[in-house]
């Protein structure tokens, strides 16, 4: 999920793992520790010069099961012989320190694992992006509430009860409302498929997730041999279907799936992807899980990039897209409204 909210999961473990020794010492380092995973962003772009492989490499091995406890026992270590000083000698132990870090770093890929984008927990024995696809990567009713409980606390003495109850409030609402969105995202699996069923469409596959900042307004993409088909409902339809679909060519043959970034590209979006002919010898290639506020162009997408083949390989050529306006953002008010 976002930063913001990964350092908010990341505080709150902080607190469960040493808050009644050091305080709200124990947030800042818990912050970090949830920090660290999304630091792939930048070590990829020391790693590689082409954007795909960049784009890859995030949620990648940084964010799997094995890093969360190698890391934990290096960073463990590190801050408590840094830690471990003067006046704070023998106050915690290279325990407390791996357990703090463990909790902060293995609850940060856990968490973006519900979202659609995708986590490669079980890295480097396998790609497999675990997305379980109930919650935006942005979700404020998420957060919000969280981040709430954990500035109260921090108001608190580190061995008063009322600490601890604030901490397990923010765990617990936010907890609750994860486990909304997966309820919410069984019944919308169903409503998805009674509208494909009921619309004659014979799909081999359909995806759902939520749209951006809500889980109120749902999109989902149906795969057949030829094509896409996507559509939008909201919770506060009056109907419980799906009332219009477009279809989208694939052209899967613009660019070969024997080329090694086509096919990252292909495994990137769980196969939900179609090209578009650009001039000067170039490609669009969309992300279909993640349709931009432009609701008037379902060939538009969050993840829409222009590819250049240079050689054997294509690389993702700088943004100049049009940036969301007013408009878009009145029409996704209102289509979350329902109609």
């Amino acid at each position: 999920m976002d930063s913001l909210t990964q350092i908010v999961l990341g505080a709150a473990c902080g607190e469960a793992a040493l808050g009644k020794k050091i305080g709200n010492k124990a947030l800042l380092f818990g912050a970090i520790g949830g920090t660290i995973p999304d630091l792939d962003v930048f070590v990829g772009r020391w790693i590689f010069n082409n954007e795909i492989d960049i784009m890859a490499f995030h949620r990648g091995f940084m964010h799997s099961i094995l890093f969360a406890i190698v890391a934990a026992f290096i960073f463990g270590w590190l801050v408590h012989r840094l830690y471990d000083t003067g006046i704070r000698k023998h106050t915690t132990t290279r325990r407390d320190w791996i357990w703090l870090f463990f909790l902060s770093l293995f609850t940060h890929p856990i968490l973006d694992s519900f979202t659609p984008y995708g986590t490669q927990l079980f890295t480097p024995f396998s790609n497999y992006r675990v997305a379980i696809n109930n919650i935006s990567v942005a979700d404020p009713f998420y957060t919000v509430p969280f981040l709430l409980c954990m500035i109260i606390l921090m108001f608190f003495r580190r061995q008063t009860r009322r600490r601890n109850i604030w901490l397990k409030l923010g765990i617990g609402i936010s907890s609750a409302y994860m486990l909304f969105t997966l309820v919410n995202k069984v019944y919308i699996n169903s409503v998805y498929k009674k509208s494909l069923e009921q619309e004659g469409i014979s799909y081999s596959r359909f995806q759902t997730q939520p749209s951006i900042l809500n889980n109120i307004l749902w999109y989902g993409v149906a795969e057949t041999n030829e094509s896409y088909f996507v559509g939008f409902y909201s919770l506060l339809d009056r109907t419980n279907e799906v009332d219009s679909w477009s279809e989208l060519p694939k052209n899967h043959y613009l660019a070969p799936i024997t080329n090694p970034d086509i096919k990252t590209l292909a495994w990137f979006s769980n196969g939900y992807y179609n090209f578009i002919e650009k001039p000067g010898d170039t490609l669009r290639y969309n992300d279909l899980r993640y349709p931009s506020l432009d609701f008037e162009n379902p060939n538009n997408s969050v993840f829409s990039f222009t590819l250049k083949k240079d050689g054997e390989r294509y690389d993702i050529l700088p943004f100049n897209g049009r940036p969301p306006s007013s408009e878009d953002f009145d029409n996704f008010l209102n289509r979350i409204k329902g109609k």
